[in-house]
C-alpha cells in the first residue's frame, strides 16, 4: 500500500472542497483506494490530503496526471503544492 500526500494553500476551502468532491469519478478511475483530508487549526485554509493506492507507481500516475493539475489549478490552490509519496510499514 502506498501513500500519496499533498499539502497546500488553497484560497477558499468551501470552493476548494466542491471541486475535490467532484472529482471523485477521475480519483477511482485513477485507483484511488482511500482519501483523507485534514484541515491545519491555525489556519483552515491550509489543506494535507492523502491518498491511498495499491501501488507507489499508481501514486506517482495520479500525481502526474494532467486532470488533478486542471482540478489543483481550478479549486484555487495558492503556489506549488508540496508532494511526498510513502509505503506503510
Amino acid at each position: 500500500m502506498a501513500t500519496l500526500f499533498v499539502r497546500h494553500k488553497v484560497a477558499d476551502y468551501a470552493a476548494w472542497r466542491r471541486v475535490y468532491d467532484a472529482a471523485k469519478p477521475q480519483q477511482d478511475a485513477a485507483g484511488v483506494l482511500g482519501a483523507a483530508i485534514y484541515r491545519s487549526v491555525d489556519d483552515p485554509n491550509e489543506l494535507t490530503v492523502s491518498h491511498d493506492f495499491a501501488s507507489v507507481e499508481a501514486a506517482r500516475a495520479w500525481a502526474a496526471s494532467p486532470e488533478l493539475h486542471a482540478a489543483l489549478e481550478s479549486a484555487g490552490v495558492l503556489g506549488a503544492p508540496t508532494v511526498w509519496f510513502t509505503n506503510r510499514a
